[in-house]
């Protein structure tokens, strides 16, 4: 099992925890070894036991029982930093009895503890105490009293910082605590570059700096209550290079609309309001200019900007709206190389790669660049956008960075080794030595998608290139038919990647569905993919073999695979985005039933997790009787598995709009496997747009543009 990592970064850097990577680099281990991650040895502080709250970019983290105790990742973070370590609560000495703690939001936490007055004769407890926690850094402490008597005792509330960075307080490193001192209503600590201040309304009746005890004197009266709030505060205390992360901002709406879903299975209900809760709670706003919002890859291990993740959580929840896409296409075209590393003019030297880290792939392949997929994703995404109604002006802006994209991607393809086929993109030539060229399925799909898409915007904004790169793409598609199949007994499968060489490599893998990630194209049309009929209906039925799906969803790895570990992140456990785009992409393919199968294994698994999916979790045979097993360096809210979940419902309504010819298509899965399904606060070309699926997969548009042309697949 492979450690989390912090934040994986474009460049300029903003990370929650100030690290920086460059392009084509390994990814830094959460014990800032500069190993990749996969080569971590320190086994990584595990939450997926805690009650952990996310407001971008600030997450509180705590045991059920609500209490602080400074241990793993205990405590109020903000911007990479934990800003309170230690806060415990003792009313008239003793802890309260934990009673509850689970989330309310994805941002929120509601703890509830009982505690008996002292001398009481009744068994039963008459104090309620109850903690309500915002991750921004507010907790509001309340106090009942249920019994006959008055309560007279204290409340102390003891507190403590080591002002810590997330990256090594999550690499298990303990930093030593800052002493404290007496401010105003409440303590502050300072040290290492950041201050840290709690304040409490109203103030307490004794401050002990020393202690770094809060009390009051408290006289509840029967049937009364009492409450305190606290408030957390972090600044840095001495001026810094690096530019932290904002917010959105109170009142700033998400950059989607309020989904409305309504349909058999409640499973899928609850899914896509807690995934929608979850991708809101992961909002940043762009530092270079604030109405432009992303999403962080996820908490607590990846807590910033991703650009590879931002935009798999921006594609995905293009139903919703395109202010998400615009927003992080704008973000990351910003970011974007324009210039080689040695300042030498040319594309293929750096000139329009999104920058990222190398990421682990497993035991059975080596590192991939997720500055390859952002690249290529990029096109897609600001494509598909268009379709789904990105203003004209927008699409215009934002098309150079994506000519640049298409740019790196040709030069990458003639200078190769691989004869054409895809490695990864802008890696530095001691990467090169170092490990040799690898072309990944899911990169041919990538850049083959990317191809055509980007053919499809040169086209319509009378730019040239259209036709080359449609041959390119057929050219793509040729050679993949012809080296990447690899035949067996059960018809064939394709490869994972081939070597340096040109020999496949036969892993058999969940990476395989983007194989399966067509694209939407014009008309409500399908691109073309790098497999045929056949060879479709073969990976299909791979998909949904035991060897891969476990009945939670799809296994990283083969089950079969002398390497599979159920929780190895890339070797055998169940990431909840390949899973979901499977269950698009068949449901797509017109193989209904195999992804109604796997859509159950997500359902299920969800009703195990209170409906907010993790990153990932075991990939554990499904059992009678037994649940979903949790990984335990999960990152939990993430944004891949948050808008994945959620896309995997709302696609089953299949509507594929074309906004430039004012056209979309309704195509549902005919098996209808929620039962009848309902959605409105769905956007098409701006405007809203409602949909309801029968059970017997027919589908009635209830709300769209009067200029719109409906069609039905």
């Amino acid at each position: 099992m492979t450690a989390p990592r912090p934040a994986q970064t474009a460049m300029p850097a903003e990370t929650v925890g100030g690290s920086r990577t460059a392009p084509g680099r390994p990814e830094p281990s959460a014990s800032g070894s500069g190993r990749p991650a996969s080569q971590a040895r320190r086994l990584p502080t595990s939450t997926h036991a805690d009650v952990l709250c996310v407001s971008a970019p600030a997450m509180a983290a705590s045991g059920a029982d609500g209490q602080l105790r400074g241990s793993g990742l205990h405590g109020f973070f903000r911007s990479g930093v934990r800003g309170l370590s230690r806060m415990e609560l003792r009313l008239g000495g003793v802890e309260p009895l934990a009673l509850q703690g689970d989330l309310s939001s994805a941002s929120q936490a509601r703890f509830l503890g009982a505690v008996r007055v002292p001398g009481e004769l009744d068994p039963d407890p008459a104090l309620t105490v109850e903690r309500l926690r915002h991750a921004d850094g507010a907790e509001t402490i309340t106090v009942r009293n249920a019994g006959v008597r008055p309560a007279r005792l204290p409340l102390e509330i003891a507190l403590g910082t080591d002002l810590g960075s997330l990256a090594e307080i999550a690499a298990g490193a303990r930093p030593p605590d800052v002493p404290g001192q007496v401010q105003s209503a409440g303590l502050r600590w300072i040290a290492r570059g950041h201050s840290a201040t709690v304040s409490a309304k109203p103030s307490p009746h004794a401050v002990l700096a020393g202690a770094g005890v809060l009390r009051w004197d408290l006289e509840v009266q029967p049937g009364a209550r009492w409450s305190v709030e606290l408030r957390l505060d972090v600044e840095a205390a001495a001026a810094t290079t690096a530019r932290p992360p904002i917010g959105r901002g109170a009142g700033v709406p998400a950059p989607w609309t309020e989904v409305a879903i309504r349909c058999d299975d409640a499973r899928a209900e609850l899914l896509v309001r807690r995934s929608l809760d979850a991708l809101s709670a992961l909002l940043l706003a762009d530092p270079d200019r604030p109405t432009d919002l992303y999403t962080a890859s996820g908490a607590p291990w990846r807590f910033g900007l991703a650009p590879a993740d931002a935009l798999w959580a921006a594609r995905l929840t293009l139903p919703l709206g395109t202010r998400l896409a615009a927003g992080t296409l704008r973000a990351l075209a910003r970011r974007q190389q324009t210039a080689p590393a040695g300042g030498a003019a040319g594309a293929g030297k750096g000139e329009g790669i999104i920058p990222g880290p190398l990421r682990h792939a497993g035991p059975e392949l080596p590192p991939s660049c997720t500055a390859t997929e952002a690249t290529l994703l990029f096109v897609t995404v600001l494509a598909e956008a268009w379709r789904w109604g990105l203003p004209r002006q927008e699409v215009a802006d934002l098309l150079p960075a994506a000519e640049r994209a298409l740019a790196v991607l040709r030069a990458t393809t003639e200078n190769g080794p691989l004869d054409g086929f895809v490695t990864d993109l802008g890696r530095l030539p001691d990467d090169r030595s170092a490990q040799p060229a690898t072309a990944r399925c899911e990169v041919q799909a990538q850049a083959h998608r990317a191809a055509l898409h980007g053919a499809e915007l040169l086209e319509a904004f009378g730019r040239p290139g259209a036709a080359g790169w449609r041959e390119w793409a057929a050219g793509l598609r040729g050679r993949f038919r012809e080296r990447f199949w690899v035949d067996d007994l059960s018809g064939g499968r394709p490869a994972a990647a081939l070597t340096a060489d040109g020999r496949p490599l036969p892993a058999v893998a969940a990476s395989f569905v983007h194989l399966l990630d067509l694209g939407l194209a014009a008309d409500g049309a399908s691109l073309p993919g790098l497999l045929d009929r056949e060879q479709t209906r073969l990976l299909a039925h791979r998909l949904v073999a035991p060897e891969l799906d476990c009945g939670w969803g799809l296994r990283t790895l083969s089950g079969r695979s002398a390497r599979f570990n159920p929780l190895g992140h890339r070797s055998g456990a169940v990431r909840v985005q390949e899973t979901a785009m499977a269950v698009v992409g068949l449901s797509e393919a017109g193989f209904e039933r195999e992804a109604g199968a796997l859509l159950e294994g997500l359902l299920a698994a969800s009703a195990h997790f209170g409906g907010r999916l993790p990153e990932m979790y075991a990939g554990e045979q499904r059992l009678p009787d037994c649940p979903a097993a949790p990984h335990p360096a999960a990152c939990r809210p993430a944004a891949g598995s948050a808008a994945g979940a959620a896309h995997a419902v709302l696609a089953l309504a299949g509507v594929r709009p074309d906004a430039p010819a004012k056209r979309v298509v309704v195509r549902p899965a005919s098996t209808a496997p929620l039962g009848e399904l309902e959605l409105s606060g769905l956007r098409v070309a701006g405007e809203p747009f409602a949909v309801r699926v029968s059970r017997i997969g027919v589908a009635v548009v209830e709300e769209a543009s009067s200029e719109l042309q409906l069609g039905a697949g």
